[in-house]
């Protein structure tokens, strides 16, 4: 019989472990549903994680892109794991993603063409203050009317997507556009590019955005009084009203923390590999940040590799859809199973499984 048995202490062992097992097993269970699909599913695992950084035909052009791709992740999921700790649950970190971006793009577009330094810092002042707004509407009321996060934070996601669709049609929209949808191209105006910093190497202004925010997480985590209170609210709530914990203080710090960088990722994002606001601009990054958070386990250098890990599946993905006639839908599924073996493989940090023998009686 086997049974599960809670563990006096969480396993700092299976702690580091988990991830690496959830990888494997999502690679065992991606192949077997390649296999299904009829593809070959040692070319398409090798395909999604070795091609893009090893094959010469293609790694001159993925390579930059790993840090493309996980620049605006590891920026939103750091924000994302402040509130995790802290149990507090921003499922909607998309919608801060898209309304940083329309903010911080419509400050650019008012401002257009005028092309001076102050441009860009506004836009990213402009980016920070819509996602930090647009998390203050669940966080506010969560603090103050005990309303369900989870719930207020996913809508708005729907919300900010009609919002992103209006305004591409609407008031953002190119007048020189020909009638399409979509604003100007921010990205080639100088005042608004976030031009790639290093050639060849994909660092823009998000990425070392991200870089700063892993660092900044690190030191409040670990040497700050605001990291001690997040743990402390996560792990006993009680004790943290005891120690003197304003939970409605920390519920509003740790969604403007998230918002404040899902919107910075947004503003990054329109303004240099987007370039403009569009009906498709957003491609999930704050759902598949949520996958990042988890997957790192909440912690800063962790969310950093994990954020490498998944940019690099979604690079690979792409490539196996075209390279190997792979539905986007199967590549999507295999990059979801990362999150769901995650939490199946997370109960050996707190449990052990036992094996029991069944006594007969005589």
């Amino acid at each position: 019989m086997i049974a599960l048995e809670k563990r006096p202490q969480p396993s700092r062992l299976w702690a580091l472990a988990t991830p690496l097992l959830a990888v494997l097993l999502t690679m065992i269970a991606g192949g077997l549903l390649f296999a299904l699909l009829g593809k070959d599913p040692f070319a398409a695992i090798r395909t999604i994680f070795w091609d893009p950084l090893f094959d010469p035909q293609f790694s001159g052009y993925s390579r930059p892109q790993l840090l493309v791709k996980a620049g605006p992740l590891i920026l939103i999921a750091i924000g994302l794991s402040f509130g995790f700790r802290a149990g507090v649950w921003n499922i909607g970190a998309e919608g801060q993603y898209i309304v940083g971006a329309l903010s911080g793009a419509a400050v650019g577009l008012a401002l257009y063409p005028y092309d001076g330094w102050i441009v860009f810092p506004a836009m990213v002042l402009a980016g920070l203050a819509g996602g930090i707004a647009w998390a203050m509407i669940p966080a506010i009321l969560r603090a103050y009317f005990k309303t369900n996060e989870i719930l207020v934070s996913l809508l708005l996601v729907y919300v900010a997507e009609n919002l992103l669709a209006s305004m591409a049609v609407g008031p953002l929209r190119n007048p020189e556009g020909g009638g399409f949808p979509g604003s100007r191209n921010l990205a080639q105006w100088s005042g608004s590019a976030n031009p790639e910093l290093i050639a060849g190497t994909g660092m823009h202004w998000g990425v070392v955005a991200a870089f700063i925010a892993v660092i900044a997480a690190y030191v409040l985590l670990a040497r700050h009084m605001f990291g001690f209170h997040v743990r402390l609210a996560g792990q006993a709530p009680r004790a943290a009203g005891f120690a003197g914990v304003d939970p409605a203080r920390l519920i509003i710090l740790c969604l403007g923390i998230s918002g404040g960088l899902a919107g910075l990722a947004g503003l990054f994002e329109v303004t240099g590999p987007a370039g403009q606001i569009g009906i498709d601009f957003n491609v999930g990054y704050g759902f598949t940040a949520i996958i990042v958070a988890f997957l790192g386990r909440l912690n800063p250098i962790g969310i950093l590799l994990a954020g490498l890990l998944m940019a690099l599946t979604y690079i690979g993905g792409e490539l196996a859809s075209f390279m190997l006639d792979i539905p986007m839908a199967a590549i999507q599924a295999f990059q979801g199973m990362l999150l769901f073996f995650l939490l199946a493989v997370d109960l050996l940090v707190n449990f052990r499984i036992r094996i029991k023998r069944r006594e007969i009686a005589p």
